[in-house]
């Protein structure tokens, strides 16, 4: 079953404080070099999704569980009044 007007989970982002060390740790994890690397951001595809490595600064922090979270939907004028209501 799946939620009203979601497509998927699309990006999964990490902030870290060490992007180099982070980028030696999930490409020795997952087995594949990143598609893309730059300082700003290193992104691996993962079975078809993205996993993001940002560096970590006062700006830009993670979530409470440690990650920033991005869905793929349809229609965001018709998901994001639901979003807020619930």
């Amino acid at each position: 079953m799946s939620a009203p007007g979601f497509l998927g989970l699309r990006t999964a982002i990490y902030c870290v404080p060490d992007m180099d060390r982070a980028k030696a740790w999930y490409r020795s994890v997952l087995g594949v070099d990143p598609y893309f690397d730059q300082p700003f951001y290193v992104g691996f595809n993962v079975g078809g999704f993205e996993l993001g490595l940002h560096p970590e600064s006062e700006k830009e922090t993670a979530g409470p569980g440690g990650v920033v979270t991005y869905w793929g939907v349809e229609r965001i004028a018709e998901v994001w009044p639901r979003l807020l209501s619930l």
